[in-house]
């Protein structure tokens, strides 16, 4: 084996492997440059005495009477539902919050771990609408959330299968987070993310992970993440409270995140606005410790600014990339590993405003440091849709920005460098021992994007980014092989799942948080 564990082979072997669709997962992402801080210490500290003024003298709505009762009991000061803490109770709290996630996968060749410098790719969820296979907008179905489980599964950059990549609308709303989870389970051995719209149904998710894992496996390893937003500004309500209970008390990781339009829910202003977004995220964090110490928690947001123009959220504009940095910076500061967004855009084709708003985000995310990076594949019209075209072209951009953020390979210096010697003033490279075994390495090639001549596009077809994303979507499709589960805990997950939704009534009422 050679120094990045990958073994010599002959050209034909590199030939057919080349011919072959590739399925083998990344590791997590270990970040090898530099990360971009633009506050200096004092700032750091500022906006930490900000956040602190604003928990102590302003105060958080905790809409639920379960978690004002624990808070009382905890030391805070609790009127109403008006929360407000002491700011070395909520450094205490935080401060018992595991700096590092090892995520299991049912497989454990795809177990990652996140936190420091290490990071997943995970696609985006939430999608009402998806642009399917034809390029065509519409509602979704079951079949449709589970062909993007399926494409998760085949991207090797993403590293989950997430949870409800589109809505499946086929389906009663208050039956859907079952179905969701088995699709997340059947359709993938990544890790997944599990339902939180509403603490049974978070309580209906870890029931099916202890039929995955084993009834105690959760005591002692995190195996699905969920998500908390919060109410900005400053309010917690009570479903989003009832499913984190749910999940910290089965110590299962939750993204603690508030939800910041930038100058609707905020200030209009960057710095005002982290020092804000940073107090709320706090005081949920927090809460994951009241609700059971040692509790994993990952310190999450979701950014958008708003047009002053018009009302609409904007996505890869500057302020929210100076926001991750910002956000990424004070994480670090508490120990604690955070969550991000990425690809996303208000584009309602995919075209360059798409690719551009995504592009930038990406690029902020990586060099932000951000260990859980969510929405990393398909996000488009701000999350009203989810792309097919779109998922696959993302989850390959994730692959370049993994490349970058690795750092510089050392590990064939030597050997490149006798090469030089070799071929001298004149010559060229392309048949020299070196880069014949180098060259699927050396430089990122991308399958999606066309670099060749306009003789050549033409003569191929003049293919366009849409279709070639299609095109890659379709041949993915066709090449997928399910990762089996085991035939007991299937059935037993089928029998569970048929259960509980005799035992729920159907209700398609939209009733949900996303």
């Amino acid at each position: 084996m050679d120094a990045v564990g990958t073994q010599r082979r002959g050209r034909g072997s590199r030939k057919k492997a080349r011919l072959t669709t590739k399925i083998d997962m990344l590791p997590h992402l270990e970040q090898g440059l530099p990360l971009t801080e633009p506050m200096d210490e004092a700032q750091i500290h500022k906006i930490n005495d900000a956040s602190m003024a604003i928990l102590e003298e302003v105060g958080v709505v905790f809409r639920d009477d379960i978690a004002l009762a624990q808070w009382r009991e905890a030391g805070a000061d609790v009127q109403g539902d008006r929360v407000r803490f002491d700011r070395a109770m909520i450094m205490d709290l935080i401060s018992t919050i595991p700096s590092d996630i090892t995520l299991e996968a049912r497989n454990p060749a795809q177990t990652v771990k996140l936190g420091g410098k290490n990071s997943i790719f995970v696609p985006m969820t939430g999608a009402p609408f998806v642009c399917d296979l034809e390029n065509k907008r519409r509602w979704p179905t079951l079949e449709d959330l589970g062909n993007f489980h399926k494409l998760a599964h085949m991207c090797p950059a993403i590293h989950s299968s997430a949870h409800h990549i589109v809505e499946p609308m086929d389906h009663p709303v208050s039956h859907r987070h079952l179905r969701i989870t088995y699709s997340s389970m059947k359709h993938s051995d990544k890790t997944f993310m599990g339902m939180t719209t509403s603490g049974k149904n978070a309580e209906d998710v870890m029931d099916m992970c202890k039929i995955l894992f084993g009834q105690d496996y959760l005591e002692n390893h995190s195996v699905v993440t969920g998500n908390i937003n919060g109410n900005s500004p400053l309010v917690w309500d009570e479903t989003m409270l009832g499913a984190m209970r749910a999940f910290s008390a089965h110590m299962q990781p939750v993204l603690c995140s508030p939800f910041v339009l930038g100058g609707a829910n905020t200030p209009a202003s960057v710095a005002p606005t982290v020092a804000q977004l940073n107090a709320e995220a706090l005081s949920a964090l927090a809460y994951t410790q009241v609700i059971r110490k040692g509790a994993p928690a990952i310190y999450g947001h979701y950014l958008s600014t708003v047009s002053m123009k018009s009302g609409a959220p904007m996505a890869g504009t500057p302020e929210i990339s100076l926001m991750n940095f910002m956000i990424g910076q004070m994480a670090r500061f508490y120990g604690v590993p955070w969550r991000t967004s990425n690809t996303l855009g208000g584009s309602k084709l995919f075209d360059a405003q798409a690719g551009y708003e995504s592009a930038t985000t990406l690029m902020a995310v990586l060099m932000s440091g951000a260990n859980y990076i969510w929405h990393s594949a398909g996000w488009n019209e701000a999350g009203m849709h989810c792309s097919m075209a779109k998922f696959v072209v993302d989850a390959e951009q994730c692959a370049m920005g993994y490349r970058m953020a690795e750092g510089v390979r050392w590990d064939d210096f030597d050997e490149a460098l006798a090469a030089v010697r070799d071929v001298g003033p004149g010559g060229h490279y392309l048949g020299h021992p070196h880069t014949l075994e180098n060259f699927q390495r050396a430089f990122f090639m991308p399958e999606l994007f066309d670099n060749n001549s306009i003789e050549q596009w033409q003569a191929e077809g003049g293919k366009d980014t849409i279709t070639r994303g299609l095109e890659q979507a379709k041949k993915l499709l066709n090449a997928y092989e399910e990762p089996k589960l085991d035939e007991a805990k299937h059935e037993e997950l089928l029998d569970y799942v048929a259960r509980r939704e005799r035992e729920i009534p159907a209700v398609d009422a939209l009733n949900e948080t996303y």
